[in-house]
């Protein structure tokens, strides 16, 4: 049977569900489904992360200034929902530490931009080594950047609580349904799912995470960026480091051009402590096993070559690093000596399960250069979001409104209410917060 959409969202992860959520209130009288291939939204990198709502003192304000404002909202939105919802929000802070001069550049930087995106003197502010001693014993640095607007949830659990609003207000979710070929048919998209079900959109919205930039390409968009796919890897802690630090810490990044974070030590919602992540490269936005790499390692090698990937990875220094990655996932001890510089009791014979690796795909462009924001074109009856990372939970609510505005603004959606209210929000006041101007 033919179904017949009016919207159709490829990607149920937490930005493709929260666009869902705000078309839901804003287009009551459209026909709008999700399409996931998994059983459950948020199945892959949306809930394979680290759980962070962070503050936006990461982001350059001139370069990331859309993303900064979404991080910087998205943290009260989520409060917000979360209290509302009854789900986990725990206020827990974060402590970015310095181990060298360098770093302390890096950290004095950060806090600059910080209090540019938003944050005031209450929300963050840089320690001493000696000031950290004394609220954290056991962290070894040379400086530390102690944000407080920062906090710890579970996505999976947020992103499921947000489809349930939608389907509430009629979006239809067609769940363990793969696109396998989208044509156009007259002026209408028909999408195959599975290679035998049939549905027809008037309008596409892209927003499928590892798999965005395939359909991009499978739709003439995009042509000249191609991306790379990173898995991120977690070492679970025993429950004697629970208490370790009473936040988590990350280390300033040694190279902040490249997408290889070193590995935090991380506190979740739920009190539980980890290690991670790593960025192992592989070559398939699901490739969290060999099978899965050795399958799309040819294609995926055919397609880097023949792009300005190619430029990147005969690049010396992105080689060297990426061995760096993949000994961290050979070697236990190599990825948790990166966290025992700054906090040297972790001992590695004490840390043996390993915990929920996730993949993050980054865009390389024609010049083979890592593309350091998101990417939203606007093609023929279709919108395509590429390059949705971090900060992108913690964003995802007010970032989807200003997609969802940005689309009426392009004369692709009409609203049936524009001043809608959209469940605590008004959508009128999330648009004004989030503007870039």
């Amino acid at each position: 049977m033919t179904h017949n959409f009016d919207i159709v969202i490829i990607g149920g992860g937490i930005l493709g569900t929260s666009i869902s959520y705000f078309l839901s209130f804003l287009n009551k009288s459209k026909k709008i489904a999700v399409i996931e291939q998994a059983h459950n939204v948020a199945f892959h990198t949306s809930g394979r992360n680290t759980g962070k709502i962070h503050a936006p003192y990461l982001y350059n304000p001139e370069k990331k200034k859309l993303f900064a404002k979404a991080a910087f909202h998205g943290y009260g939105m989520w409060e917000e929902y979360a209290k509302l919802q009854k789900l986990p929000f725990k206020k827990d802070g974060v402590l970015e530490v310095a181990l060298d001069s360098k770093g302390i550049k890096v950290l004095e930087k950060y806090l600059k931009w910080g209090k540019q995106n938003g944050l005031e003197e209450k929300d963050i502010e840089l320690l001493s080594k000696e000031e950290l001693k004394k609220i954290e014993p056991e962290i070894k640095c040379e400086a530390a950047l102690n944000v407080h607007r920062d906090g710890s949830a579970d996505y999976s659990e947020y992103t499921k609580a947000v489809m349930k609003d939608s389907k509430e207000n009629g979006i239809k979710f067609l769940l363990d349904n793969k696109v396998t070929k989208i044509k156009k048919e007259k002026d209408k998209w028909t999408i195959i799912l599975n290679d035998e079900h049939k549905i027809n959109s008037n309008f596409l919205i892209n927003a499928a995470g590892g798999e965005a930039m395939d359909i991009a390409h499978t739709l003439n968009v995009a042509q000249k960026l191609t991306d790379v796919h990173f898995r991120g890897e977690y070492w679970k802690a025993p429950q004697e480091y629970h208490h370790l630090t009473k936040t988590s810490v990350y280390s300033v990044p040694e190279y902040q051009d490249y997408p290889f974070l070193d590995p935090h030590w991380i506190i979740r919602v739920d009190g539980k402590c980890e290690i991670g992540p790593n960025a192992v490269p592989v070559f398939s936005p699901y490739g969290y096993n060999k099978v899965e790499n050795i399958k799309e390692f040819i294609p995926k090698m055919l397609e880097m070559l023949g792009s300005g990937a190619r430029k990147a990875i005969f690049d010396k220094q992105f080689q060297e690093l990426a061995f760096s990655e993949i000994q961290s996932s050979m070697s236990k001890s190599v990825m948790i000596d990166r966290v025992k510089r700054f906090l040297p009791k972790i001992n590695a014979d004490k840390i043996t399960e390993k915990g929920t690796a996730g993949i993050r795909s980054s865009v390389i462009d024609e010049n083979g250069k890592f593309v350091p924001d998101v990417i939203l074109m606007d093609s023929e009856n279709s919108f395509h979001i590429l390059n949705y990372n971090s900060p992108g939970a913690t964003g995802a609510l007010p970032f989807s409104a200003h997609i969802v505005n940005h689309l009426r603004e392009l004369g692709f959606l009409e609203y049936d209410e524009s001043d809608a209210q959209c469940g605590p929000w008004k959508f009128s006041d999330i648009i004004e917060k989030i503007s870039v101007r």
